[in-house]
């Protein structure tokens, strides 16, 4: 029997930033939602881009610094972003960083 419920106690333990990259892992996906954990190494970037639907970004652990359209942001632990879709940003890690990306579809 599978369980109703989707549960992580500790999400930052559930991806390691590795040495030298970027790690993803997708942690749930349903037909509203797609939960996934980034680990980056410092000074990892993502390119600018854009998604098709909103998203939010929640920064678990390190600092990094996020461009939202014409705008810079620095992140940390606890930080919270919530963007519409199709808005250019990027993100360059400036610490290990841990990052959880939510998109709502």
């Amino acid at each position: 029997m599978t369980t109703p419920y989707t549960c992580f106690v500790d999400m930052a333990a559930e991806v390691e930033p590795p040495e030298n990259g970027t790690l993803s892992r997708m942690l749930h996906q349903d037909e509203r939602l797609k939960v996934v954990l980034f680990g980056f190494s410092a000074g990892q970037e993502l390119s600018e881009h854009t998604a098709s639907v909103p998203a939010i970004l929640h920064f678990l652990q390190g600092e990094a610094a996020i461009t939202l359209g014409q705008d810079t942001v620095s992140a940390q632990a606890g930080t919270w972003i919530h963007m519409p879709a199709n808005l250019k940003h990027s993100i360059r890690a400036k610490t290990p960083l841990t990052m959880l990306l939510l998109l709502l579809k």
